[in-house]
């Protein structure tokens, strides 16, 4: 069996399928979608953006999971200063409901109802979390680099039963704009929280920004590759049943990050080793 750093290694590169990409206006909502070329009863993830973002900020990462199969959606609403989670999390339903209900690209791409799940990066991330609580059909949400919401992200996540993945960087106390450790702490057994030792949630935003010659709000190109890894992997592991993905998409040694338990207290995270950590998991 493969390693997860092996796996790693291979999920970092782009995967085996042609990959479409097509709008999601035609179908009244606005956004987009990426798919693999063909394929019937495919799994499918809709992506929230962060505040003050759109969906073309994450069109590698949506091309990247359409290429190992996974169509990839995205809507391109609440990209105000005061935008509705409420509303984005129903924008993310009604992107499943179009690409499981309509036949993609040429009529030769499906996706399957039972193979669906919900993701996204900071207030996307929360509002993912309000996605999955109001639906009966998700099978996995991912939580990356989360912000908070209102309604609470964390109050939802306590309403879960299926799989999570909460991802943070290397900070250990939350802040205004950023609930990673207390989301971590509200989803279900089944989840995994891992932290990124070298990453940052502005690092996984992708394209050009105002303050980017500054070395400000910069694009990390090993923050976006490990977010795309675990994610991928998370996806077609509990979407798919695809077991050889099982160790990366839970707890799973990776260099540089840690899978930390959020109930210990926060200095116990910080002394966590990785390999002491997981057995801990394993152990529990």
């Amino acid at each position: 069996m493969a390693t997860p750093k092996k796996l790693a290694a291979l999920l970092g590169k782009r995967g085996p399928h042609k990959v479409l990409r097509g709008d999601l206006a035609f179908a009244g909502q606005p956004g987009v979608v990426f798919t693999p070329a063909e394929g019937y009863n495919l799994p499918a993830v809709a992506f929230g953006h962060g505040w003050l973002l759109g969906a073309n900020r994450y069109k590698g990462t949506l091309e990247h999971l359409a290429s190992w199969g996974i169509v990839a959606a995205a809507p391109d609403t609440g990209r105000g200063p005061m935008p509705s989670h409420r509303g984005l999390a129903t924008d993310l339903g009604t992107v499943l409901d179009i690409v499981t209900g309509v036949r993609l690209g040429g009529g030769d791409i499906s996706v399957h109802p039972d193979k669906l799940g919900v993701a996204g990066h900071g207030m996307g991330a929360g509002v993912a979390v309000l996605a999955a609580a109001a639906r009966h059909d998700v099978k996995a949400v991912a939580a990356l680099f989360p912000a908070p919401t209102s309604p609470s992200a964390e109050d939802a996540a306590a309403t879960l039963t299926v799989p999570g993945l909460v991802l943070g960087d290397a900070a250990l106390t939350d802040t205004l704009n950023d609930n990673t450790n207390s989301l971590a702490q509200a989803m279900g057994e089944q989840s995994t929280f891992r932290r990124l030792e070298k990453a940052s949630s502005d690092g996984m935003v992708e394209g050009r920004r105002l303050l980017s010659p500054l070395g400000v709000a910069k694009t990390e190109r090993w923050t976006v590759n490990t977010t795309r890894v675990l994610l991928t992997a998370f996806m077609l592991y509990h979407l798919t049943g695809e077991s050889k993905y099982e160790d990366l998409a839970g707890s799973g040694e990776l260099k540089n990050t840690r899978v930390v338990d959020p109930h210990e207290p926060i200095e116990d995270q910080a002394k966590s080793s990785p390999i002491s950590t997981v057995r801990a998991l394993i152990g529990r």
